[in-house]
């Protein structure tokens, strides 16, 4: 009989959750605990009995300890809401104009592609241009981090190949080479060991992350894919394509599991809720909609819009999707009742670009209008016009906390905007350290990225690595003698210090890597 022991708590603040680390049989595993409808009144007392009563791993004695797991979520949930975003930085980013912005998941860095054929990583705090990545020879078209990991980037092109890279160096790992025709949107698994490419060629395809190598072509759709993601768990694909379908596929088989067919037009966006049973789909139809994954039976059409839908989002919990329109307005949806809580009206002009903050208590509109606008959730009230731009805004982002946001402009400038309330930085050259050892690794040759189960930085964005894994030999970290950063009694180098105890670092608000 397997023999399992809990070693450790880790909080997830978005969405909030608690990951348990624990032993099977001398392997490090994780598994989490999702509190997706986690409210500041709920009674804590209550909720402490339903988890210690579902799930084994956790003992009655573990309850004071899983208490106060439950109140940081609570406190956290009850912090100041961000607000007043100022122009922080102008970036001249590229000599043509850009096609795309993305956050690592701290939000110290961000990558910017481009017309010019390069894709740029930025250090958020300072703007500095740290990395151009040269080598494509089209449009840089789709981008993205791994994360939560953040130590690679992904670009895909118009020259036909999709292209990997160290986020810390800007060395090329790989050029992926397959498709046909243009690269047009891609991601890297939650576990960041496969990337997905979607292509005009009507294909999307599989990589192997650690080995460059193509693991399946996903061939169905009768037309461009132009949408796709990942859900949660990583077992399943979602493809949205102009042949006025949406499919979801398994990762592991390449196989068709779901045709999501009932939009009359080309469908321009999709994506899963984080637990992974919801996916929305929004069409040039003027219309979203609702699908349940496990039998992929739509069970709402949102109306509404006058126009073109160009992008639908869910929040971080999945409680609400919004959706965003050509006719200058964005919707918003509680996902279980289906009812539209808000239109939010103020745009002259199409918005192509929609998300929500973290917390999911604000939404960010771009548009081509050349502002974009901060949105109460709540209220459904424009908070904030972020101006400036000189050309339309087709790309914005919020950094982790939700105290940064970036927008990119067809104007060849990449603005960031601070929060009056956000917080000094947290100590990011720390982890960038941390993050430029596991790219060097200690494998040889290209790496083997990810690939142990547990391995370092293990799955779900959770901390530490499992027994003997990067940089636990010994069951220490990295306390060799002399080893950083343990001179003179300096962290960790302190019984149980390491890692995540209560208020040890780097489990601050919003810190790498405990911070979600």
């Amino acid at each position: 009989m397997s023999q399992m022991k809990l070693k450790k708590f880790l909080l997830r603040y978005y969405p909030p959750g608690i990951i348990l680390q624990y032993e099977r049989d001398g392997v490090a595993k994780q598994k989490p605990i999702d509190l997706l409808d986690l409210t500041p009144d709920v009674d804590i007392e209550v909720l402490l009995s339903q988890i210690i009563r579902q799930e084994p791993l956790i003992s009655e004695n573990r309850r004071p300890a899983l208490r106060q797991l439950i109140e940081r979520l609570i406190a956290k949930m009850q912090e100041p809401q961000h607000q007043n975003f100022q122009l922080f930085k102008v970036l001249r980013a590229h000599i043509l104009p850009l096609t795309n912005c993305a956050f690592n998941k701290s939000g110290d860095r961000f990558i910017t592609g481009s017309y010019d054929r390069t894709c740029k990583v930025w250090d958020t705090y300072t703007g500095q241009d740290m990395h151009t990545l040269e080598g494509h020879k089209n449009v840089v078209y789709a981008i993205a981090f791994n994360n939560p990991y953040g130590d690679k980037i992904v670009t895909g092109s118009f020259d036909k190949t999709c292209k990997l890279w160290d986020a810390y160096t800007g060395q090329l790992y790989y050029t992926l080479k397959g498709h046909q025709t243009e690269i047009v949107c891609l991601s890297f698994n939650p576990q960041s060991t496969i990337i997905a490419t979607g292509s005009m060629d009507n294909t999307a395809k599989l990589w192997d992350v650690e080995t460059g190598t193509e693991r399946c072509t996903l061939q169905g759709h009768r037309a461009e894919i132009v949408s796709l993601g990942f859900n949660t768990g990583g077992d399943l694909i979602i493809t949205g394509s102009f042949d006025h379908d949406s499919r979801i596929w398994d990762v592991r088989t390449g196989q068709c599991v779901h045709v999501l067919s009932g939009h009359r037009g080309e469908v321009s966006s999709t994506q899963f809720n984080y637990s992974g049973t919801l996916c929305v789909s929004g069409s040039i139809d003027c219309t979203s909609r609702l699908w349940d994954v496990r039998s992929g039976r739509c069970l709402s059409v949102k109306q509404g819009h006058t126009d073109e839908v160009l992008d639908v989002a869910f929040d971080s919990t999945g409680a609400k999707f919004v959706s965003a329109s050509a006719d200058g307005s964005a919707r918003v949806y509680n996902t279980m009742t289906g009812v539209c809580q808000h239109i939010l009206i103020g745009h002259e002009g199409e918005i192509s670009k929609v998300a929500f903050n973290p917390q999911g208590t604000r939404v960010i509109t771009a548009s081509s209008d050349k502002t974009c606008r901060l949105w109460d959730t709540d209220l459904g009230e424009c908070l904030q016009v972020l101006e400036g731009h000189t050309d339309e805004i087709f790309s914005c982002a919020f950094n982790y906390e939700g105290d940064f946001v970036i927008t990119g402009s067809k104007d060849n400038t990449c603005r960031i905007w601070k929060a009056e309330t956000a917080a000094k930085p947290a100590t990011p050259s720390l982890w960038h350290g941390i993050g430029r050892a596991h790219a060097r690794g200690s494998t040889g040759g290209r790496e083997k990225l990810h690939r142990a189960a547990g391995a370092w930085p293990c799955v779900a964005g959770a901390w530490p690595c499992g027994a003997g894994a990067w940089p636990c030999g010994a069951g220490a970290w990295p306390c060799v003698a002399g080893a950083w950063p343990c001179a003179a009694g300096a962290w960790p180098c302190v019984a149980e210090a390491w890692p995540c105890v209560a208020g040890a670092w780097p489990c601050v608000a919003g810190a790498w890597p405990c911070g979600g």
